[in-house]
């Protein structure tokens, strides 16, 4: 991974938890807890580069229910290794993944559920240009065993830094979004399925059949500080986050207005990225008023 940070991604430029084949309830999963909650999925993108994975789970409502519900370890890549594409972890996220026992298990014992996000390495190869079914399918092979092997809950595709055409590389194809889910859906029935809404994968996204997109759990907008739902055919609101906040880079009171508007419009995720190390519950209990109505603290 040459690089992990989303250092392009601001408002500025703007423009499972479920059934299998159907987007999830508004409402996350039950906790491992008696503590519920009702109101949008919560998400939480780690650097882990940077920051702890684990960190997510020390942050609790007022009744101890998790403030948030799914956690997305950032990010393994797509690299391309001169014929096909091929899975790639750098030493940060493969550190995560071998210290499960302390990093992904004790947030999963807590009812949240950990996904791995995969993006492009600026070598040509990304979700959006297999140029094959077989090829597409070949890719989420790789990516199962990998969620197999470290006992993940899904998969997040993100389709930036793929540098389409690099080594030469075939550009993107309408199709290959298309196979990849399919695949990945039909080899991890139960498990969750998230795209961050961006790229020439979105742009396919946006005008493929709803049997595609029904095959997801989430969608959400990537740019952060914004408010902007994805259209997805077979996506509802429900299975939806308009919002978009980087919680190191997004102001607190952009941050708790986006919240509330979430809850406003009926949209059933709330997506955040950037979860840093240490005591942020300020700033998380801002939002977390807003979402279910509970302030949230740090242990």
């Amino acid at each position: 991974m040459k690089k992990s940070m989303k250092f392009g991604i601001v408002a500025a430029i703007a423009a499972m938890v479920a059934a299998p084949l159907v987007p999830s309830a508004a409402t996350a999963a039950p906790a491992a807890t008696a503590a519920t909650k009702s109101g949008p999925t919560s998400i939480a993108y780690v650097e882990v580069n940077n920051d702890q994975l684990a960190n997510v789970g020390r942050y609790q409502l007022a009744n101890g229910a998790n403030a948030f519900d799914v956690a997305i370890i950032f990010a393994a890549n797509i690299n391309w290794n001169g014929s096909k594409a091929v899975l790639y972890n750098n030493d940060k996220v493969q550190a995560t993944l071998d210290a499960a026992a302390t990093q992904i298990k004790p947030l999963q014992a807590k009812g949240i559920k950990v996904s791995l996000s995969i993006l492009g390495n600026h070598q040509g190869a990304g979700i959006a240009n297999f140029p094959t079914q077989a090829a597409a399918q070949d890719f989420a092979s790789q990516v199962t065993a990998t969620v197999t092997k470290y006992g993940l809950d899904g998969v997040d595709l993100d389709d930036e830094y793929a540098d389409y055409g690099t080594n030469g590389t075939p550009q993107p194809n309408q199709q290959s979004i298309g196979w990849l889910i399919t695949a990945l859906r039909a080899q991890m029935p139960s498990k969750l399925l998230s795209f961050y809404n961006i790229g020439p994968a979105a742009s396919s996204l946006s005008s493929s059949s709803s049997t595609i997109g029904a095959k997801l759990n989430y969608a959400w907008n990537p740019y952060y500080g914004s408010y902007s739902a994805p259209s997805i055919p077979g996506l509802g609101k429900s299975a939806l986050s308009p919002a978009a906040v980087d919680i190191q880079n997004t102001a607190q009171s952009t941050a708790v207005s986006l919240a509330q508007r979430t809850v406003q419009d009926g949209y059933g995720v709330f997506m955040t990225y950037n979860l840093p190390g240490g005591d942020e519950s300020a700033y998380v209990s801002a939002m977390t008023q807003k979402l279910y109505g509970q302030a949230a603290t740090y242990h």
